[in-house]
Formats: C-alpha cells, structure tokens, sequence
C-alpha cells in the first residue's frame, strides 16, 4: 500500500477518485507532457493510465504512486517503479506549471529518493531525463544524481539516465 508522505511543503498521498480531473489536467498541459513518457497524448489515454493506477498498480501493488498536493491543492505527480531502462527502480515526477520555479521540484524528487532508500531499502535510484529537460537535469544533478549513459530515442532524441547512490558511512 502506497504511504503518504510529507516534506516541509508539499503532501504526498494515494491517488484518490476525485483526483482524476486535475491528474488529466497536468498531463494534458504539454509544458508538462512533452517530458513524459511518449510525449503529449489523448485526454482519454490520460483518462484510461489514471484508472490503471487503481485497477492495475494500487490493485496488484505493483509500485508506489503519489498525488502531490501544496496546501490541500492538487500540485503534481509522483512515483518510484522498477524500469528496465535503468535496471534498478526510477522516481518520475511532474510538478504543475503554477508550481515551478519554488523549489519543489527539489523538494519532491528528494523525498521520493529518500523513500526509496530509508522504506524500500534500495541502494541505488534511477531517473532518466530527456536531454533538452534542463531544468529537471539541474534539479536531479542539484541532489546528487550523477550521469550514467545517454539513450538514442526511436525519434533521435537523447535521453540521460541518471543514478544516485545510497550514501555510504
């Protein structure tokens, strides 16, 4: 069962039905979706990946998955899974647009990292990050992620995968 957490300013909770709307929202908005997955999509493929995450990952429990709200509002989204790119477990999160640029994207990406670590036990996360992503590159280097290898997209463009290790000591 996927735990909630807390950062100093942000909440990170299971989805719930009602969050399906703002969930759309986010992905929908392609200052959002151009860095996710296959880029942009359908309202209904949205629609259809948000009710997997109960029929499917919360049902089989198959990976942790976050709402992130700031404030009781919707803020974002988060999860840790395992991921073949990296061969290890990945964290991927998506802030809205009216939250960039105060820092949360750092404050999430820590917490999902420290998840891992502290209640998953892992020993090493993985993110991968497309090239042109600059700011999500700072925001992953500025923890102390570190670059692994670069991936050759069908359409030609480049993807970082990123690790960042377990300190150790």
């Amino acid at each position: 069962m996927t735990p909630t957490l807390r950062t100093e300013r942000l909440l990170l909770e299971p989805y719930v039905p009602e969050d399906e709307d703002d969930f759309v929202t986010l992905f929908l908005d392609g200052r959002v979706s151009r860095w996710m997955g296959d880029g942009p999509a359908p309202e209904a493929d949205y629609r259809a990946l948000f009710g997997r995450i109960f029929t499917k990952v919360y049902a089989q429990e198959l990976f942790d998955v976050w709402a992130v709200r700031r404030d009781g509002r919707f803020a974002g989204h988060a999860e840790i899974k395992p991921a073949k790119v990296a061969d290890g477990y990945e964290i991927i999160y998506a802030l809205a647009p009216g939250m960039w640029g105060f820092g949360l994207g750092r404050e999430l990406a820590g917490a999902i990292v420290a998840y891992g670590f502290d209640t998953l036990g892992l020993t090493e996360v993985y993110a991968t990050v497309a090239a042109p992503n600059t700011a999500s590159l700072a925001v992953l280097n500025g923890i102390g992620f570190e670059h692994v290898r670069d991936v050759t997209e069908d359409d030609g463009g480049v993807t970082h995968v990123l690790r960042r290790s377990r300190a150790t000591g």
